[in-house]
């Protein structure tokens, strides 16, 4: 089992962090060095990761085709049996499809691994950042720093829960109602023709009109749904575009929180702040294999249907996986009650002793 440690000698009070992008453990983190720091990667021969870095549109076409059959045949359902108790379960299984596989559509093609052929990622990639209310340039930039700097607090704009987690806040993250705030505050603030601080730091100047751009795409057919529903005085079109980013999403918000929650801040090896959890097929068919987290920051360029075989290569170099979603919420869930308390408890993930020296803010912690 994994062993937990947490700092000493401090009150709670003096270990809550400003998770800021332009506050001062931005500044902390780069005199530290782990702004774009050196990353631990586990040995693999070149020759094998070049053979698992190959694209292709096989997996992706599949994946995506039978993504679209479900959709159509789940919002079918909801349609015909609308208005009596019979729609309610298809409307629960379109809405893990829209809210929670759309998530992982947009992180796969974001990557630009899922397919080969380009134009192919970028079209479902659009599509999927609408679905999962998540802006596709904003995402963009803020998931390659999310990459680049994976939980360096005031680097990485992309952490979950900061420590200490809010309980209020995980509770409404289940039906995604922060991060619906934040992205509809963001796109009327985009769609007028501004930018917010934080976002200047890792969007680049010249990508600002596609951002405005998209968020006035974004408000227009919101609008017409919208207009549609009072038409119709119905909440259907609603039902189908709109709502199901909302009661769609706790899956996917589980899967967020067992990615990287609970672990190491501010270590500059992937094997102490991410987390590979052994899943079922249907979870990692919704999931699009990203269950293989580890593997997926250490060599984020390999596709998501060759992880499984990355992890069977890498996997005598990593810490044990966890056996099931189950099992990695059952040390998820103690720890952030912890971190009520002590915002400085992790969870030590057993390493080689090599990666201790890449992980200078947490090697002061002690075991419990």
């Amino acid at each position: 089992m994994p062993q937990s440690n947490a700092a000493h000698d401090m009150p709670s009070s003096a270990r809550r962090r400003d998770y800021s992008l332009t506050g001062p453990e931005a500044a902390k983190a780069l005199e530290k060095g782990l702004v774009s720091g050196q990353w631990y990667q586990c040995p693999i021969s070149r020759k094998r990761l070049k053979e698992l870095m190959q694209r292709r549109d096989g997996p992706a076409l599949r994946d995506t085709a039978l993504w679209l059959a479900a959709l159509a045949v789940t919002g079918f359902g909801g349609y015909w049996f609308w208005g009596s108790w019979a729609c309610v379960p298809f409307f629960l299984v379109y809405g893990v499809l829209y809210g929670t596989m759309s998530n992982a559509l947009w992180h796969e093609m974001g990557h630009g691994t899922a397919f080969k052929t380009r134009w192919m990622n970028e079209v479902v990639y659009q599509v999927a950042s609408f679905m999962c209310l998540f802006e596709p340039h904003v995402k963009r930039w803020s998931h390659t720093r999310h990459h680049t700097d994976t939980i360096v607090v005031g680097s990485d704009p992309e952490i979950v829960e900061p420590r200490p987690p809010s309980l209020l806040r995980m509770a409404m993250s289940l039906v995604k109602l922060p991060n619906t705030c934040n992205t509809l505050r963001a796109v009327f603030i985009h769609a007028a023709g501004r930018m917010d601080e934080e976002e200047k730091t890792y969007i680049p100047e010249s990508e600002w009109p596609k951002v405005i751009r998209t968020a006035r795409i974004w408000l227009a057919i919101y609008a017409a749904v919208i207009g549609l529903s009072l038409y119709l005085q119905s909440w259907l079109p609603l039902m189908f575009i709109g709502l199901p980013s909302l009661y769609g999403e706790w899956l996917s918000y589980l899967f967020g929180l067992s990615q990287h929650v609970g672990l190491a801040e501010d270590s500059l090896d992937h094997r102490t702040n991410c987390r590979t959890i052994y899943m079922n097929p249907l979870l990692r068919f919704v999931y699009m294999n990203m269950n293989y987290h580890l593997e997926h920051h250490m060599f984020p360029m390999v596709p998501y249907h060759a992880l499984a075989q990355l992890h069977e290569e890498i996997r005598s170099d990593c810490p044990p996986p966890y056996p099931s979603l189950f099992a990695a919420f059952k040390e998820i869930i103690p720890t952030i009650l912890k971190q009520q308390k002590d915002p400085a408890w992790f969870v030590r993930r057993p390493v080689r002793q090599a990666a201790e020296s890449v992980a200078p803010a947490q090697s002061q912690a002690t075991a419990s």
